[in-house]
Parts: C-alpha cells; structure tokens; sequence
C-alpha cells in the first residue's frame, strides 16, 4: 500500500509553571473525540485530540524524557513541538533548555504565549524576550508562527491547532500501516497487578495483538493493548499510543521498540540489545584527585529516572563527579538500601514512598534518603550532596608583596630588613615566603613591622617600610616577600 499520511505527534515543552500541564488538561478536556473523554484519567501520557475533524497525538510528561533520550539516538519523539512561553515571565533558563532540545532533534516548532488572562501579562513584552533570545517570530523579522493562548478561558488555543495541523501539512508525516510496528517507548511502570508495562507511540506500521513487541532489552507478548481511553483493542496504527504489559523487565523511556512474529525472535532480539548496550555503558573510574558521589535513584515510573538522570548530568564539579549505582522504578526497598550501605551511597527518591522495613534499616546503618517531588528541588539537593564529596583542598591566597631592599642583620632565625610595598598589604604575624627568581627557599612570619621608624601593625601604603621576620633562611636584596593565608575549598 505505500507510505500515507499519519496524525501528527506533538511534544509540549518549556520553563515549569509556564503552562504547559494547563494547556495539555484543557485540549484533553475539549478536543478529545466526542464520546471518549469519559474513560482519560488525569495522569495518561499520551492522548488523541481531535480538531477540525483531524487526529492530533499529544505527548504529556514524562514524554519529554523520551524526547530526550531519544534525540541521543538520532531519532525523533515527535513530530512538531509547542514551546511554551508565559506572558508574564517571557523567556526563563528551561525555556533555553527546552529550545536547544527541540533544535538539536531537528523538528519544527512554533510558540504558545500562556497566560495571557494575567494581570501582568505582557505579550508585547515577552515576544521581544524571545527576540533576544534567538525565537524569531512571525511579524518580528523571523518565520516562527505563534499564538497567544489562556487555559483558564481556552482563548487562542483554536488558533493555536490550527498552526500545529499547518506544520504537519509542511512537514508531512506519514506511514505504512501494512508493516509490522516500530515506534518508542514513552515511559514505563511497574504495575503491581500486571508486572512491568509500559506506553509506547507506534511511528509506523501496525501493532496488532500476537505481536512481540522487542525495546532495548526488554521484550512482551502482546496478549493486550489498551488504547489512551483504557479500552482493550485488537490494534493500533501510526501515531497512537499503546499500553502493553508483560514485559520481561521494565524497558526503557526513550527506546526504540520493534516487532517480531515469534517469542525466540523477540528473545534473541532483546538478548542482543541487552548485549550491546551493557558494552557501551561500562562506567570509567573517576580520574585521581576525583571523588565520587555514588547515587542510588528510584522513581514512578522510567521516565521519571531518565529525567533525573539528564537532569544530574549537568552537575559537574573538578574534584566531584556523580557515580550511578543503580536506577528503579517503585518505592525505596530494603535492597535498595542494603546495596547503598554496601556502596556508600545515598538513594535519592522521586515521587516514591519508603518501606517501613527500609526506613529502619537505613535508620540502623546510617543511609542517607532523601526523597522529592519536584525535580529541581532534587537536583538542588544533589548539587550540595556533589559539592560535599569533593576533597577540601588547601589554596594560598596571596595577601601582599614586596621586594627585599636591604638586609640589616640576621640571628638565630630571625633577621631584620628593609622592603618596598608592591601589592596588597603586610599584617603583623602573617605568614609569609621568600622567593628567589621562581624558586621559594624559606617561609616565616612577620614579627615586627616598621614605617617611618615607627611600629605598626600592618603596612597598607605602597612605599619603603622596616619588617623583622622569623624564618629558616636569611633573605637577601632582591628577593620577594609574599604574604599568604591558606583559603579552604
């Protein structure tokens, strides 16, 4: 049959608290198909709106980190992108974030200006934000289309759909609904009740029941599919989401999955993803001087782990680095902690609760757990946690230097002499080194400080002035005097 047109899939980003939860609640409560906006729970990741009798694909969170991981691979998560921009904020640091993922991926993108009902909203004000950050839009010297919305009063958001279906007109998307289904995971969970489960978005083909559905090194029978509603179905074609469960572990947010027509093929398929991608994930150990900060993750669901793990990879430190023990999804266990005591790490929850048994434990051996809700709060913390591993290393701070004019006389370690103030100052009882050309042959410190045949406690005025110093070796004229304190860091 060939390649025809497809929905498109479109991903929702940009600055938390710019709106883009709101806008996605409102098209799912508006724009779902007639009839079906009964059986959406609040949560699902992916859902099918309908506007001017055309399917659209939106990607709720945790789909960004798909998008993410994803856009490592060479591959796409979405097809277009809504960049979300609060009319009274304008452009923020994740709004950054947000557009140098959506450029490296490659796919078109326009502009949502949320809040407009606001009293302090400001569209004139926010565009011009984004001029200076590089967001050209229409009307402003660039191509980017955009449109003021409200999500309290869905004012714009008409407008808004009919850009997104202009950009699929552009881009074209599309399909072959007679081959077997490719696509990517969007998050997973494991489900008390059904085992290891997952939410794909089929890019292309069909996925049908008696399928085997193969991601990363995962693989499950496709005994079921659940559509975005929860109602079971014998199929679904490109660009729809899929919930399927019984996989044999929990598959990765971000993998590419694929179809095989038989349980030793997926199996074969998955052992051999399973392969390769422990080859290429052999962790090197942290260079000498460096610390560790071991890090045991859990979270909701898995792509809640690759969020935070994209979000850890931005901490560095130069005598830090973050170490990865092992990743989950589900509450802190009491193996959980038993494996951090035994790494000395520190298990870092996100939106899980602890076992009872797990939180006497780590009570008892003195793991530390720190668990979270909001991820920039978590980042936070484990930006501190990093800054803490890091050795404390002992830096001289230089203080004062002169240069040595004269010497007067010298005793038994100590010796008087004559000096002009180059920078900085000389205190009484400082600390202080001499050096010849590039080479320190002594350190001492300053016991009596003279000017104008005076004694004082401290030389600021650049100038000749009297010291004594107390030290190993006589300084002669022409060496350098360096006051220093040591700064901890």
């Amino acid at each position: 049959m060939g390649k025809s047109a497809r929905p498109p899939v479109i991903a929702v980003m940009g600055h938390i608290d710019h709106g883009k939860s709101s806008l996605l609640d409102y098209v799912r409560k508006e724009n779902v198909v007639a009839g079906e906006a009964g059986g959406i729970t609040q949560h699902v990741s992916a859902y099918i709106a309908e506007h001017n009798g055309r399917h659209i694909t939106f990607l709720d969170t945790p789909g960004h980190e798909a998008f993410k991981t994803l856009r490592s691979r060479g591959a796409a998560a979405a097809d277009i992108a809504i960049l979300v921009v609060a009319a009274d904020e304008g452009v923020m640091p994740q709004t950054l974030d947000a557009l140098a993922a959506i450029h490296e991926s490659g796919i078109p993108y326009l502009v949502a200006i949320t809040k407009i009902d606001k009293n302090n909203a400001d569209i004139e004000r926010a565009k011009h934000s984004m001029l200076e950050h590089g967001i050209y839009l229409e009307g402003l010297g660039g191509d980017i289309a955009y449109a003021p919305i409200s999500s309290k009063t869905g004012e714009g958001i008409p407008e808004l759909l009919d850009l997104v279906l202009l950009a699929a007109d552009i881009a074209e998307p599309s399909a072959d609904a007679t081959l077997p289904a490719t696509g990517f995971v969007l998050e997973s969970s494991m489900d008390p009740k059904r085992g290891a489960s997952a939410t794909l978005i089929v890019k292309d083909g069909m996925l049908s029941q008696g399928d085997f559905v193969v991601a990363g090194g995962a693989f499950a029978p496709v005994r079921y599919i659940e559509n975005f509603r929860g109602a079971r179905v014998d199929s679904v074609g490109p660009s729809a989401p899929a919930r399927i469960a019984g996989f044999s572990a929990l598959p990765e947010a971000g993998a590419i999955f694929t179809v095989e027509r038989t349980k030793k093929l997926a199996e074969a398929a998955a052992r051999r993803n399973a392969q390769l991608s422990k080859a290429a994930s052999v962790q090197a150990a942290a260079p000498e001087g460096v610390s560790e900060l071991p890090l045991i993750v859990k979270a909701d669901v898995a792509g809640s782990v690759d969020a935070i793990l994209h979000e850890l990879a931005k901490h560095t430190h130069e005598r830090a680095s973050i170490r990865i023990v092992a990743t989950g999804v589900g509450s802190i266990s009491e193996n959980d902690v038993k494996t951090a005591y035994a790494t000395g790490a520190t298990v870092i929850g996100f939106h899980v609760g602890v076992d009872a048994i797990a939180r006497d434990l780590a009570d008892r051996d003195h793991v530390g757990i720190e668990t979270f809700t909001i991820i920039y709060e978590l980042s936070q913390k484990v930006a501190e946690l990093l800054a803490g591993a890091a050795p404390v290393v002992d830096v001289e701070q230089e203080l004062g230097r002169a240069k040595v004019l004269k010497t007067f006389s010298s005793g038994a370690k100590r010796q008087v002499m004559g000096a002009r103030l180059l920078s900085g100052g000389f205190t009484l009882g400082a600390r202080v080194k001499i050096e010849r050309g590039d080479e320190e042959i002594a350190r001492g410190t300053i016991t009596n400080l003279q000017q104008a045949r005076a004694d004082v406690t401290e030389i600021r005025t650049e100038g000749e002035f009297g010291l004594e110093i107390e030290s190993r070796a006589d300084a002669q004229p022409g060496d350098f005097l360096i006051t220093f304190n040591i700064v901890r860091s």
